[in-house]
């Protein structure tokens, strides 16, 4: 491993995509993640990759699914506002089963809301912003060096699926700098690509990279194909993290930034003699619901704290199927909640003996 460096959110992300082979880059600037193309846009020329401000978001998708076609490691970033305009690409790449990264540092809303961190985009991430029967590979870092981690994972999951990868973080991740390393230095060697647009040649036929079928027993059969893919993913791909959590009576939800500052409550319930724990997804799709559920025997009850009015709240019910009561506390609007507002959330539950 390298040295450490002391980096900023959004900056580490944009080295950790040129170290993972990312060769192509398009976006537009928004808040808070603005960092990321301003790095990329000096970063990416020095090894010989395209760096290009697109003149809007949906140019910049667009601009992502043809470089797809091609075979190439492609990223794109926004912010809330900004990846709701990429929606329709979206869904149009998923369909050609095409592989890019996609970086959200979300922010508050609804509409333009506001520059200040949030989660309120869960929803859109999860469920498919975009129509038809879709998924994203959704995966949520909560320290600067996991969101270099997270990005080397995003171009290799996204290659292996032949499938859109969304890191989503939020506007404090992308602002806040903390030390990283980076895998040393080497080359990559990339997985070839028979499938790319790369023109006919004598070896080879053409391809041909599309999302329309005319026809419904043919669209109907992509459906289940991509269904089948998605599977594999569920089956392969679920991520998370537990802290002390084995014995816990109060399990605490949460993921990215909140993951933090939960983890800060639980150890300070802990030393009030409350046995909390914490469980956080590092894939918000596909949520580890089993994971989860393997808790409910010690657990009594569980609370999920959000930076939103109650969006992950639902895959944690569902995850328990109610076997225990699931509490809810979030903060939204940018306002971020401090690890006393969770402590005092903690001890309320407790001594109501967390019942429903």
């Amino acid at each position: 491993m390298s040295e450490k460096l002391l980096m900023k959110g959004n900056e580490a992300l944009g080295e950790a995509a040129v170290q993972a082979g990312c060769r192509l880059y398009f976006a537009y600037p928004i808040t808070p993640q603005s960092e990321l193309p301003e790095y990329l846009s000096k970063r990416m020329p020095e090894v010989g990759a395209v760096f290009l401000q697109a003149e809007s978001e949906v140019a910049a998708i667009n601009m992502v699914y043809g470089a797809a076609g091609t075979g190439a490691r492609v990223m794109t970033s926004s912010s809330s506002p900004g990846i709701s305009l990429k929606q329709e690409g979206l869904s149009y790449i998923a369909a050609a089963e095409l592989p890019c990264v996609v970086v959200n540092m979300s922010r508050g809303g609804p509409g333009l809301g506001s520059i200040q961190p949030a989660q309120g985009d869960y929803f859109q991430a999860t469920k498919g912003g975009g129509h038809g029967d879709y998924h994203l590979l959704v995966l949520a870092p909560a320290s600067v060096q996991e969101i270099v981690d997270l990005t080397t994972l995003a171009f290799d999951l996204a290659d292996k699926y032949r499938n859109p990868v969304m890191i989503m973080g939020d506007g404090l991740l992308g602002q806040m700098m903390e030390p990283v390393t980076f895998p040393s230095e080497g080359s990559r060697e990339l997985q070839p690509k028979p499938w790319a647009t790369t023109g006919k040649t004598k070896d080879r036929e053409k391809n041909v990279v599309h999302s329309l079928e005319l026809l419904p027993e043919r669209l109907e059969a992509h459906n289940i194909k991509l269904q089948r893919k998605y599977a594999q993913m569920e089956q392969a791909e679920k991520r998370w993290e537990e802290y002390l959590a084995d014995d816990a009576e109060i399990v605490l939800v949460a993921y990215g930034t909140v993951a933090r500052i939960c983890r800060s409550a639980v150890d300070a319930a802990r030393e009030k003699g409350i046995k909390a724990g914490l469980f956080r997804p590092i894939s918000l799709w596909p949520y580890p619901s089993e994971a989860l559920a393997k808790l409910t025997p010690i657990a009594k009850c569980f609370l999920c704290v959000e930076m939103n009015t109650g969006q992950m709240v639902e895959d944690v019910r569902l995850a328990l199927e109610g076997r225990r009561p699931v509490h809810f506390y979030g903060r939204t609007g940018g306002m971020v909640p401090a690890p006393e507002e969770v402590l005092a959330q903690i001890e309320k539950l407790v001594a109501g003996r967390c019942e429903a």
